[in-house]
């Protein structure tokens, strides 16, 4: 079995596009990681400063994880 590079794809606004972004990925069998910024200790300051979460996949979803995403912004927040 080959092992392939894990890397951040991209940091998530929000955790709703952190939910259809999931539920897109494990449709099309996308292996991924998603993870939230918020620590509950600082009081989700880190949420402020870097953004909702960040995903997290094998380099070579890149590109197509970043079209998902830019599709979900398009067909969610049309006005962005």
């Amino acid at each position: 079995m080959k092992y392939e590079e894990i890397i951040k794809v991209a940091t998530l606004e929000n955790e709703i596009e952190a939910k259809l972004l999931a539920a897109v990925l494990e449709e099309k069998g996308i292996p991924h990681i998603i993870g939230s910024y918020h620590d509950a200790a600082y009081d989700g300051i880190f949420q402020i400063q870097r953004g909702w979460g960040y995903i997290n996949a094998p380099a070579s979803y890149k590109n197509e994880i970043l079209e998902i995403i830019s599709d979900i912004k398009k067909s969610h927040y049309p006005e962005e």
